[in-house]
């Protein structure tokens, strides 16, 4: 077994447990296996070791990779997402996990009836309002939520946050606890409900698990130090 397979397999482990732990079915949570930094011929270990689900920071990088690889894997865009760069990330990846200001979701809209799609895209929250990191704050996200209703094109699947950096990772349970939270109070004004949480990387995501990930991002827990 390749070192990859054997982390890829603790990582599961570790999944199990943590829903186990919050009493959750394990198989409402998706690992995506972040391969920034890492050649096709290092996701291909990951693909024969079963794992389908993979995400990707930059387009550039993806597009010299997907064309490599197998065509059933599922490729989420994971990075922070430059208006110049939607018409082409949107033929590439299944999700997008980084829409990150109401503009951006407008012409992500407009791309997205041009092009004939109709995308799955999570909004990412700044819940702490870091000037460091994109995305809504909360008085964005409710002044911008009709409109961001009102998008035709745009499958709104849920929401994704990224917390401040910490030392523990128990640090991170508020942040991810009042993601969930904020999902359910905009769940109850929707026609039907926000079903998935992008939160939780290789430091937290059992955490994150707990508090109700539905999608963790993990990629040196996988694939080891970039």
């Amino acid at each position: 077994m390749s070192d990859v397979a054997s982390n890829l397999a603790g990582v599961h482990e570790r999944i199990h447990a943590a829903c186990a732990r919050a009493g959750r079915d394990p198989r409402d949570v998706t690992l995506i296996a972040v391969t920034k930094n890492f050649g096709p011929d290092r996701v291909r270990e990951v693909f024969d070791a079963g794992q389908l689900d993979v995400g990707e920071n930059r387009l550039q990088e993806a597009e010299s990779k997907i064309p490599l690889l197998p065509s059933s894997m599922r490729w989420h865009y994971i990075g922070q997402l430059q208006r110049n760069k939607v018409r082409k990330v949107l033929p590439l990846f299944s999700m997008i996990h980084s829409i990150d200001s109401l503009r951006l979701a407008e012409y992500t809209n407009q791309v997205a009836k041009e092009l004939g799609m109709f995308p799955k895209v999570f909004l990412q929250i700044n819940h702490a309002e870091e000037e460091s990191k994109a995305g809504f704050s909360l008085a964005e996200l409710h002044a911008g939520w009709d409109t961001l209703m009102a998008l035709d094109r745009l499958e709104i699947v849920g929401l994704m946050t990224v917390p401040p950096a910490v030392n523990d990772a128990e640090e991170s349970r508020p942040w991810f606890a009042a993601l969930r939270d904020l999902r359910d109070d905009l769940s109850r004004s929707m026609p039907a409900p926000l079903p998935f949480l992008s939160m939780g990387m290789s430091g937290d995501y059992e955490v994150a698990i707990e508090e109700g990930a539905t999608h963790v991002r993990v990629g040196s827990a996988i694939f080891g130090s970039r």
